[in-house]
């Protein structure tokens, strides 16, 4: 029986094409060192490198640690020399809101669960720092208060799609893995949580399946299908 639901973030709760988002979220970026001398296509790629590098983790720091190791060491920067990287997640980063849709059935899915008595957790990729993410839950119609737990860079030792991530988030907030349903929008990673044991359901309004991994014996479906879905997990 499910007693706890996981929920993605991008894509899934908060409506995106995730090519336009970061076209805006890294050229913002580029836009705010630009003046500090920092070369835009130099930056970036030590951003996405920086990424790849969390995506890696082997858990002994944490993904905030190893994007920092990697970017300063690239970048022959000093950590206190990016110290607004803050300042640009508190403004610039908000125009990446433009290119992120809304989907009413977010907000009324989470309070149905809530009254169905389960346990809910924010399970997004933990590339981004604490308040990138907070951001975009507000961007969901979402209120950070709806999770018990949610992930960030500074708070996690690995990234989706490594089984690790899940283990971590379960242990963090004491549920079981049988006991727990991943609703996500990536083939790839959302259905790793599988791999411990835990169910999924795919929201398929922004399936990102790039490798056409064959998902006919994963249930998929959209928001309403996603609640009829956990009630039938349910009984």
């Amino acid at each position: 029986m499910i007693k706890n639901i996981f929920y993605d973030l991008d894509g899934t709760l908060l409506p995106m094409e995730m090519e336009e988002f970061t076209k805006v979220y890294f050229g913002e970026l580029a836009k705010k060192f630009a003046p500090r001398g920092f070369d835009p296509d130099k930056l970036i790629a030590a951003v996405w490198q920086g990424t790849k590098v969390m995506v890696k983790n082997d858990g002994s720091i944490t993904n905030e640690e190893a994007f920092w190791k990697y970017f300063c060491e690239e970048m022959s920067v000093s950590l206190d020399e990016m110290s607004n990287f803050e300042e640009f997640y508190k403004n610039e980063f908000d125009k990446a809101k433009t290119v992120c849709g809304f989907n009413e059935k977010v907000p009324a899915l989470i309070e149905s669960v809530r009254e169905l008595g389960l346990r809910q957790v924010l399970a997004t990729n933990p590339l981004f720092p604490d308040i990138a993410t907070r951001k975009r839950i507000s961007w969901a119609g979402l209120k950070v208060e709806d999770f018990e737990a949610y992930t960030t860079y500074e708070n996690s030792h690995y990234c989706k799609p490594n089984p690790k991530y899940y283990e971590e988030l379960l242990n963090r907030v004491g549920m079981k893995a049988e006991e727990t349903l991943m609703i996500g929008n990536d083939a790839v990673e959302d259905v790793a949580a599988t791999k411990i044991g835990m169910k999924v359901f795919l929201v398929t309004d922004h399936l990102l399946n790039p490798t056409n991994v064959d998902i006919s014996d994963i249930p998929h479906g959209n928001f309403d299908d996603a609640l009829e879905f956990i009630k039938g997990c349910m009984e």
